[in-house]
């Protein structure tokens, strides 16, 4: 395989991973509930992918060129994909609220509506029904357990960092070499996407 055929393999493997997003795209206010549910969404999307396909394209190398042509892969790529950012809008929508309340004392916002709304718009992207109602279960029942002025100050990324490591397609001794490693990568994309919010000019009063 030449290297012009080398880069195309990645870069379609990395499109192939949420490939209905530009997930550079630019924040330039959030005005509205429905602007932070895109922003939490498309955040989501860009930890879920640049750390899950950084993890693979790390440990599978030229292997990668399997995603095309073995099914079982495929899939389980897939349910990696879909479990890791349901757990990545969950940390990320509880964050958010609480940043939000903390800096702005904005406390109008319904948690359970923006989760529920990113959800069911990912079922035309190819999130399974049947996981989207399992992650919209479980919300609610962490959302019992909501500390709104606690929850952006204690770990609140916890969740997702856990789900990339359990759900990443690969060997379990390899990830037990790698685990601080992959914790570390996701860890340090959601500081990105906390500057990201700390600079966002916010009116949802």
């Amino acid at each position: 395989m030449n290297i012009k055929a080398i880069s195309e393999v990645l870069s379609a493997v990395k499109d192939y991973l949420f490939p209905y997003e530009k997930i550079s795209k630019k924040f330039s206010k959030i005005n509205s509930e429905g602007d932070l549910a895109i922003f939490i969404k498309e955040k989501s999307a860009f930890v879920t992918q640049s750390t899950l396909y950084g993890y693979l394209k790390t440990r599978m190398g030229l292997k990668q060129n399997l995603m095309f042509t073995d099914d079982i892969f495929v899939d389980s790529v897939n349910k990696a994909k879909w479990n890791i950012f349901s757990e990545a809008v969950t940390d990320l929508t509880f964050f958010s609220i609480s940043l939000l309340n903390k800096k702005y004392n904005i406390d109008n916002l319904d948690p359970n509506k923006i989760y529920e709304t990113i959800l069911e718009n990912e079922i035309l992207n190819g999130l399974p029904k049947d996981m989207c109602g399992k992650y919209k279960a479980k919300f609610k029942e962490k959302l019992n357990d909501f500390d709104i002025k606690e929850y952006s100050s204690n770990n609140p990324f916890n969740n997702s960092c856990n789900a990339l490591f359990h759900w990443a397609p690969i060997a379990d001794e390899l990830k037990e070499l790698d685990k601080e490693v992959v914790i570390n990568s996701i860890k340090n994309k959601w500081m990105l996407v906390v500057a990201d919010l700390e600079k966002i000019p916010v009116n949802l009063k």
